[in-house]
């Protein structure tokens, strides 16, 4: 059967998605999607998006509530570190300029929680659309990706700022990017994200 996996680790980058294919069982990743926020020689680095727990904002970072898209919870970002909270953010305008943050790809940003977050919201230069909280991060060695990319767990999709402040849970996330590729990643999107719900 050939594979469903579309793009290759050269797709891979800042700002791609690693949509979950149906062979991959891992219960940390089936039926996911990952927004990649780093890549090179020493691995890759990204959060699971549409997971959210019932961690809220307000109780570990009270600053950061009135900033943060609905629902205003911690997100499961991945198994690697749940200890650590990452943050991403929205910003049209050149969110660049403000203190805080540091690009990922297009108007998506990663922000420092030990910024004022009263700082971001009156900035001139660029708005902050939403941002989300993330508890830990999903991680690969190098060469890692690599393997189960070419095993076909992985296809890599381009994506953009809607996602990472999608209130989709994860499976319905999941069927909408796949909905919005074309050929065989296509019609995966109307198959379960999770194989064993089959």
């Amino acid at each position: 059967m050939p594979s469903l996996s579309t793009g290759t680790l050269d797709d891979v980058g800042p700002g791609s998605l690693l949509v979950a294919m149906p062979a991959l069982s891992d219960p940390n990743f089936a039926g996911t999607v990952v927004y990649v926020l780093d890549h090179n020689d020493s691995g890759t680095l990204g959060v699971v998006l549409g997971r959210p727990s019932q961690v809220e904002i307000r109780d570990v970072l009270p600053g950061w509530c009135d900033l943060a898209v609905e629902p205003g919870v911690f997100h499961v970002g991945g198994p690697c570190e749940t200890d650590t909270a990452l943050c991403l953010a929205a910003c049209s305008g050149d969110g660049a300029r403000l203190a805080g943050l540091r690009q990922v790809a297009g108007d998506v940003y990663l922000v420092d929680l030990d910024t004022d977050p009263d700082d971001l919201e009156s900035g001139a230069d660029g708005a902050i659309a939403g941002l989300r909280v993330f508890a830990g991060y999903a991680g690969w060695s190098p060469g890692q990706l690599a393997g189960e990319i070419a095993e076909g767990a992985w296809a890599c999709v381009p994506g953009t700022p809607g996602d990472v402040l999608s209130d989709l849970p994860g499976p319905e996330l999941w069927r909408a990017v796949l909905g919005r590729q074309r050929g065989r990643l296509a019609v995966l999107a109307t198959a379960p994200a999770d194989p064993s719900a089959n």
